[in-house]
């Protein structure tokens, strides 16, 4: 594939599969889902080959976002070969993330917030703890970093 994305956030299986079924929707809705290749990670080992949460995988469907297909995996050193850019969630999994990548790839690593158009955010918020709105505010964030990110990458394979 001509370009490759992942979302990474600590267990893979709130934000990180998120933002994986919303950038893959857009992929497809723009036509770039055979140009583009998604995918997501946890930096922690916590959750590995469990489905995205229910509560996660609820408030995505309410707005046409299916995350029923993906299983929570674990970053690794050798996922900064294979993708060209490196999405984390929060200043904490960069730290940690930052300290797997290579020397040489180190450049692929932003915060996905980075992308966002509309919301002043720094981070996406961990909504496991936050009930019904922290699940709905971290969409709206990764909705508008999202679009962002589908420009960023629209303009990069023109």
């Amino acid at each position: 594939m001509p370009f490759s994305v992942l979302f990474v956030c600590m267990g893979n299986i709130c934000r990180s599969p998120t933002a994986h079924g919303v950038f893959r929707q857009y992929l497809n809705d723009a036509g770039l889902s055979h140009i583009v290749s998604v995918d997501s990670a946890g930096t922690h080992a916590y959750h590995i080959g469990e489905e995205p949460d229910k509560r996660s995988q609820q408030h995505a469907l309410k707005r046409g976002y299916d995350l029923s297909d993906l299983t929570a995996r674990q970053i690794k050193a050798q996922d900064f070969e294979e993708y060209d850019v490196v999405l984390v969630m929060d200043w904490d999994n960069y730290a940690i993330a930052e300290k797997l990548a290579p020397r040489h790839h180190q450049h692929k690593l932003k915060r996905l917030t980075e992308f966002c158009r509309n919301i002043s955010a720094s981070v996406v918020p961990d909504p496991y703890y936050k009930g019904d709105e922290g699940f709905e505010e971290v969409l709206d964030i990764i909705e508008d970093a999202c679009d962002g990110l589908l420009e960023h990458i629209q303009a990069r394979l023109q």
